[in-house]
């Protein structure tokens, strides 16, 4: 699994790297679908929001197995389960900003959210913000969901 390449500019370790997992000891190895389902995703996603942006895309989270998608509190049927989606780390709110509008004009998506959460850092309000997006191999089933979420 290290090391080996979904598409050109993206591999497998980058969908399946958790903290998480490795500090609870859980094997994050997807089965064969999965995997398949994530070469999809690079080539009618990220790829060309890669092509598009010049600069490389950084996976926050990926492909997830369901003991991990438990203890990180994904959804229950979560697309992360089936290696249909991924969550992407923004470089600024800005770009990513210009990143979900693009996804939404010129990319197959099942569901592009914009997602943020407001914590606090040592008494000091801090915005996260991360786009989740997701793409089923059989694109005419995608039903293009955008949505935004704030918790």
């Amino acid at each position: 699994m290290e090391g080996q390449k979904l598409t050109e500019h993206f591999s497998l370790n980058e969908f399946t790297r958790s903290s998480v997992a490795a500090k609870h000891g859980i094997c994050n190895e997807p089965p064969v679908e999965a995997i398949s389902n994530l070469q999809n995703l690079c080539q009618e996603v990220l790829e060309p929001l890669r092509e598009h942006y010049g600069k490389p895309i950084t996976i926050s989270s990926g492909y997830r197995c369901s003991q991990l998608n438990k203890l990180v509190g994904g959804a229950r049927h979560s697309q992360h389960l089936t290696g249909e989606a991924c969550d992407l780390h923004l470089p600024s709110i800005k770009i990513g900003l210009e990143w979900f509008q693009w996804l939404q004009c010129h990319c197959p998506f099942d569901q592009l959210i914009w997602e943020q959460r407001l914590t606090w850092i040592d008494a000091h309000p801090y915005l996260r913000c991360w786009i989740h997006i997701s793409c089923r191999r059989n694109l005419d089933k995608n039903r293009k969901q955008v949505l935004v979420l704030k918790k």
